[in-house]
């Protein structure tokens, strides 16, 4: 009877059980990434038209279910028209509410936190060539830390071309849909590859 219900036990289990494999988890672990990689490309550019001096103003936006981005960091300066940007990407409990994962329907919240180190955080780094009215390339590279609904670190390496736009006020903006991202989110042993248009 004992030998009968441990089978049923284990079989249970197995049924019910969430498990994915390494790949599925790293793709996972980016879904509820992906919409801040825009706000954080959109706050670099806030930071570009608002700088004074080499410092940019560190430029926060909220999650829009919880928690903060922020992103600070240095631009060039001069008479140039070719700017580069090397920027740092803060989170403090950032989620942006729960995701759908599959067919199923089945969604995860997954809150990330970076660390608080600015020089360990992860680096956003843009250029702009021929401002206003050129191109922009960069990376984005670092690690997040998850929790909530999935537990671990996720490391981006991504790489970013598009092209920008002069707007009102003397400002510079990305010009929309032009943006391409592309490149790897590392959970564990997992690798999930990036492909986006922004």
């Amino acid at each position: 009877m004992l030998t009968r219900l441990a089978v049923l036990l284990v079989a249970t289990t197995a049924a019910c059980s969430n498990d994915v494999d390494s790949d599925e988890q790293a793709r996972r672990a980016y879904l509820g990434l992906d919409p801040s990689i825009g706000k954080a490309l959109q706050l670099g550019f806030d930071g570009f038209n608002a700088a004074s001096s080499a410092n940019i103003p560190a430029q926060m936006m909220a999650g829009d279910t919880a928690g903060t981005l922020t992103i600070a960091g240095q631009v060039d300066h001069g008479a140039s028209d070719n700017k580069g940007m090397r920027l740092s990407v803060g989170m403090v409990a950032y989620t942006d509410g729960p995701f759908v994962v599959d067919d199923h329907g089945d969604t995860l919240d997954i809150t990330y936190d970076t660390d608080a180190d600015t020089a360990l955080q992860p680096a956003l780094t843009l250029t702009l060539r021929n401002v206003p009215d050129g191109t922009l390339d960069g990376t984005l590279v670092g690690t997040y830390h998850l929790g909530n609904d999935l537990d671990g670190d996720v490391t981006l390496d991504l790489t970013f071309t598009g092209e920008i736009e002069a707007a009102p006020n003397d400002t510079v903006v990305r010009t929309p849909g032009t943006t391409t991202v592309t490149g790897t989110a590392r959970q564990g042993d997992g690798s999930y590859a990036v492909s986006v248009e922004l």
